[in-house]
């Protein structure tokens, strides 16, 4: 929808006729795609088609159809521009990808694939310096990544981040700060996770090379199963069973990381670590040289982006916690 700035008043109205229609999760629906413009055209990301463009009245200017995704809670991930491209990041638990348009017409410029990427929600920001080409930052499935905005090349990385990335990446100078969070190793039963070559030996009652629901012993895995098979065919192989075992060695973190390099960095550019206090979804925001931290329930945090210390934190007044607006409903 089109709105006047000046008096709210509905200039055009348009629809992308849907394809499918994908079993959405509460707090992430098939809106949660902002829409991002150039100053005249707009460009939207409509999980159950793809992108669409539109010109200033409303005119449809291309369209390039996209999916279907394989995500149980659907695709949160926004549109991006960078030199007349239009970037996407599109992972999921199979397929993941990372695609840039042209921005004029629609048709595909490079498209790189993340075979390491499971299902995460973070939209990409756009890294550039006087030094290097403009970079696409992209927080994913245990480590954030940049890649080159022309070729789509993957150029470094950094990795220790958490299983899911929903936050926004902030950019500043030559440093870039990644947040990311998941549910605790006891909650999903990673603690003690074996190898996949041991649980064949314990668990795999018919001998297909393969862990059925009904052959895993832990009650939990059997409620997320959805979240351990991930391809979906009511099995876990190996890939999977090692995806599995690698958010036990995950953390959260909210990391201040110096951009450039080569390949692996995650030992040279990390400067630091926070993991106190971080929210589940909300993105870190810097103002006048402090960095702001908001966790559900109202929390918020103040830190120094050079060396991370709290410089003050407190709870939100009226700020209620999300378990007692639950309770309240009820």
């Amino acid at each position: 929808m089109c709105l006047n700035l000046k008096t709210g008043k509905m200039e055009w109205q348009r629809a992308a006729q849907r394809a499918r229609r994908t079993k959405s999760q509460g707090t992430n629906t098939p809106v949660s795609p902002s829409p991002v413009t150039d100053g005249r055209n707009v460009y939207v990301f409509f999980e159950d088609f793809g992108l669409v463009s539109y010109a200033p009245d409303g005119s449809e200017r291309w369209r390039q159809p996209l999916g279907p995704f394989n995500n149980p809670y659907g695709m949160a991930a926004s549109p991006i521009l960078s030199d007349g491209k239009v970037i996407q990041r599109c992972d999921q638990d199979t397929n993941s990808f990372l695609i840039a348009l042209d921005a004029k017409d629609g048709h595909v410029l490079w498209k790189t694939e993340r075979p390491e990427a499971t299902h995460g929600f973070s939209t990409p920001a756009i890294y550039g310096s006087s030094k290097a080409p403009a970079q696409v930052i992209v927080s994913g499935s245990y480590q954030v990544a940049a890649y080159a905005v022309d070729t789509g090349e993957k150029l470094w990385w950094v990795h220790g981040m958490a299983w899911q990335a929903k936050s926004v990446p902030v950019v500043d100078g030559d440093i870039v700060y990644v947040h990311s969070w998941m549910a605790s190793t006891a909650e999903l039963g990673l603690q003690n996770v074996p190898s996949f070559a041991e649980v064949l030996k314990q668990y795999d009652a018919n001998h297909d090379g393969k862990i059925a629901r009904d052959e895993v012993p832990d009650a939990e895995m059997k409620k997320l199963w959805f979240l351990f098979d991930l391809d979906q065919d009511g099995y876990m192989n190996e890939r999977e069973w090692n995806i599995h075992r690698s958010r036990g060695t995950a953390g959260n973190g909210l990391f201040a990381i110096r951009a450039g390099g080569k390949c692996d960095v995650t030992d040279t550019h990390v400067v630091w670590r926070f993991e106190k206090s971080l929210p589940n979804i909300p993105s870190p925001i810097l103002y006048k040289g402090v960095m702001y931290v908001l966790r559900e329930g109202g929390i918020l945090t103040a830190l120094d982006p050079k060396s991370d210390p709290i410089l003050k934190q407190g709870r939100l007044e009226g700020a209620l916690d999300p378990s007692l607006r639950i309770a309240r409903r009820r």
